[in-house]
């Protein structure tokens, strides 16, 4: 969390700059105090009054007409972080080569704590010889760059130097300030769907995104925690965030039984596939062969493999269902679980693949608690909350 903790958001020119709004938003609301500086060229694609209603600050624009004497040292001087975004390629170019020739530029070159900057332009203008130098200049200077991402562009385009969504840069900021209510909180995330290999080509899987565990994942890093992520997904997440790439159920299991003795929490969300085929072709099974016969054989059970380890983690589980959680009900008291989280994948706006959830949390006793519809990020901030509580009064 960030209560407390002051934040300058520096805002350039670039049509990216609504998303600033969202951002600015997202920070306070995890109880940062937030000021925002717009160079001559935002209020094109912003309006400083929005940034105004949101910040309850009205932002700052110029060195001169205001009541500082000297607008950039103050609020050097104020800010525990300061976070661009967008930063087009000419703010990177004056913040690489240390020109002050705006209000923004000078205040970065002013301020001595950690800078955050999340680039926005063309993928020919990001790709350039002349931007990627100045990427290397910004990195030895040790400002944190988040992302670009690839995906649309302005003007129907398409590629790399899309800006990050706000809660990727969030997250970094979260975890350059630290001290969050997880730190020295060892924590062990699944996610994702497992492949089982038919032949080099094939396999069986199932439609999880791993979007639920890795938001998990991103929340417990969020808070300070020393996470480690087992996940089949290529999601971003935080660089805090150790990532364990795998595949099929083994892998997973392997992977999950390896750590869960050296962590404080696990919490298993990956859907895992319950069986897989005996044998894997070695080549491409072909049409003209006819409809293989594929014997199915039992994968490990990753959750119970926990649990009955000598001095198990605090253990979540997650169960994807199709009506009724009454089974949820069951595998939450046979399994050794200490909270399971149900949701049913046939509601809209719940289960895979979007960014809602609607789970219904229930406890080895049978006791059960369904949460509303909510975005899955939040739906991990109030599991953690739980967890918090729980752990607390064991």
């Amino acid at each position: 969390m960030l209560t407390g903790r002051r934040i300058l958001l520096g805002v350039s020119g670039g049509v990216a700059a609504f998303k600033v709004a969202y951002l600015a938003r997202r920070l306070i609301e995890r109880g940062a105090q937030v000021r925002a500086i717009m160079t001559s060229s935002a209020g094109e694609f912003l309006g400083a009054q929005t940034l105004a209603a949101i910040t309850g600050t009205a932002p700052y624009e110029d060195f001169f007409g205001g009541e500082s004497v000297s607008p950039h040292t103050e609020l050097a001087r104020w800010a525990d972080l300061i976070v661009i975004a967008p930063a087009t390629a000419a703010t990177m170019a004056r913040l690489a080569n240390g020109l002050s020739d705006d209000l923004l530029s000078a205040t970065v070159l002013a301020f001595t704590g950690p800078v955050v900057v999340a680039p926005a332009m063309h993928t020919e203008m990001w790709e350039s010889p002349a931007t990627q130098r100045n990427v290397s200049l910004l990195n030895a200077d040790g400002v944190h760059l988040v992302g670009p991402e690839s995906g649309p562009l302005a003007g129907g385009d398409e590629g790399p130097g899309r800006m990050s969504e706000p809660e990727p840069i969030v997250d970094r900021i979260e975890a350059l300030l630290g001290g969050g209510s997880m730190a020295g909180t060892r924590v062990l995330v699944s996610a994702g769907g497992t492949r089982e290999p038919i032949d080099p080509v094939r396999y069986l899987g199932n439609r999880s995104s791993g979007k639920m565990g890795t938001a998990v994942a991103v929340e417990a890093a969020a808070r300070g925690a020393a996470v480690t992520l087992v996940t089949t997904a290529d999601l971003p997440v935080s660089d805090s965030i150790d990532v364990v790439q795998v595949e099929t159920a083994d892998e997973m299991a392997e992977a999950v039984w390896k750590l869960a003795g050296g962590v404080d929490v696990a919490v298993l969300v990956a859907a895992v596939a319950d069986f897989k085929p005996q044998d894997r072709a070695d080549t491409t099974l072909r049409r003209a062969s006819g409809p293989p016969d594929l014997k199915m054989v039992p994968t490990p059970d990753i959750l119970a493999g926990v649990a009955s380890q000598e001095n198990p983690p605090f253990l979540v589980g997650f169960a994807a269902e199709t009506g009724s959680v009454e089974q949820a009900a069951e595998k939450a008291s046979s399994k050794g679980v200490d909270l399971l989280v149900a949701n049913d994948v046939t509601l809209p706006d719940s289960g895979f693949g979007v960014d809602t959830n609607q789970v219904t949390i229930i406890r080895p006793n049978g006791a059960s608690d369904g949460w509303p519809v909510m975005r899955k990020r939040q739906v991990a901030a109030r599991l953690w909350d739980l967890i918090a509580e729980e752990r607390a009064s064991t």
